[in-house]
C-alpha cells in the first residue's frame, strides 16, 4: 500500500505542536503525566461529556483536520476508554446504579461518535481495535477507503496507561497520547509504503532510548528515517519512505 500524509498532530501532557514533538521525538526526556488539552474547538455542552483520554484523542483529530471538508475517519485505540469502563465493573459489584451516559460513552466508537455530532459530520467512520497490530490495522482501514474513492481519510491513533486493575499486564503504553494524520492517494506530499510479511525470525532494530513501542510509527511518520519494521507475532510489518 503506496499513500501520502498530507499533515499530521499530535498531543501529550507537554507536547503542543509538530516542533515540540519533532524534538521530542529525536531526543527523549521525562514528560509530566498530568494534563489535559483545552478542546475548546467543541462546544461547552459536549465537551463536558468528554473524560481525559477523549480530550486528548479529539484536540489531535480537531488540529489535524482544523476546517478541513468532511472525510471519512478511523478511530484506533489498543485499550480504548478502560478507565470508564473499570469505573462501571467496580459500580457493579457494588450494586450501585449505572449512569446511563457513563454507559454510552465506554463503547469503543463513542469518541468518534461525540467528534461527527459536534462537527455535523455524516462523513463515514470506523473504530480499530487490534491489539499490537492496531495502528497498521487503521492505516490498513484507511488505504481500503482511499481504494474505493475516498479523496481523502483522517486517521486518528489514541491511548494511555491501562488503570489501576489491569498496570501488572505486561505492554503497558507509557503515556496518555493522540497522534492523528490525513492520509490521501500517493501524490503530492510526503509517500510512504506500508507492506506486511512473514515474520521468520525477524529482529527489528530496537528504538532510541526514551520512545515506546506505540509512539514508534509516528517517530518514523514526523521524522525523516527511511525505514521502520516492526515485528508483531508472526507479522512483520516493513514502513517505508517511498522516493
Amino acid at each position: 500500500m503506496v499513500f501520502s500524509v498530507h499533515h499530521w498532530a499530535a498531543w501529550a501532557p507537554g507536547l503542543v505542536g509538530q516542533d515540540a514533538w519533532r524534538s521530542w521525538l529525536s531526543q527523549p526526556h521525562p514528560l509530566p503525566s498530568e494534563g489535559t488539552p483545552p478542546l475548546t474547538e467543541m462546544p461547552p455542552m459536549m465537551r463536558r461529556r468528554v473524560d481525559r483520554l477523549g480530550r486528548i484523542a479529539l484536540q489531535a483529530a480537531y488540529t489535524c483536520q482544523a476546517d478541513g471538508p468532511a472525510c471519512p475517519l478511523v478511530f484506533a485505540s489498543r485499550y480504548g476508554d478502560m478507565g470508564r469502563s473499570v469505573d462501571l465493573l467496580e459500580q457493579l459489584a457494588k450494586s450501585t446504579p449505572l449512569s446511563p451516559t457513563s454507559f454510552s460513552l465506554s463503547v469503543h466508537n463513542a469518541i468518534g461518535g461525540l467528534y461527527s455530532i459536534a462537527r455535523g459530520d455524516l462523513t463515514a467512520q470506523s473504530a480499530v481495535a487490534a491489539g499490537a497490530e492496531t495502528v497498521e490495522a487503521a492505516f490498513v482501514e484507511a488505504c481500503g477507503l482511499l481504494g474505493e474513492g475516498a479523496p481523502e481519510v483522517v486517521v486518528i491513533v489514541y491511548d494511555e496507561p491501562r488503570p489501576v486493575p489491569f498496570q501488572h499486564f505486561p505492554e503497558q503504553v507509557s503515556l496518555a497520547h493522540a497522534w492523528a494524520c490525513s492520509v490521501r492517494p500517493a501524490g503530492d506530499g510526503p509517500r510512504f509504503r506500508l507492506s506486511c510479511h512473514a515474520a521468520d525470525g525477524a529482529r527489528p532494530a530496537p528504538l532510541p532510548e526514551g520512545i515506546a513501542e506505540e509512539l514508534s510509527v509516528l517517530r518514523f511518520l514526523a521524522l525523516d528515517d527511511q525505514r521502520l519494521e516492526r515485528v508483531l507475532g508472526s507479522r512483520l510489518w516493513r514502513w517505508e519512505r517511498d522516493v
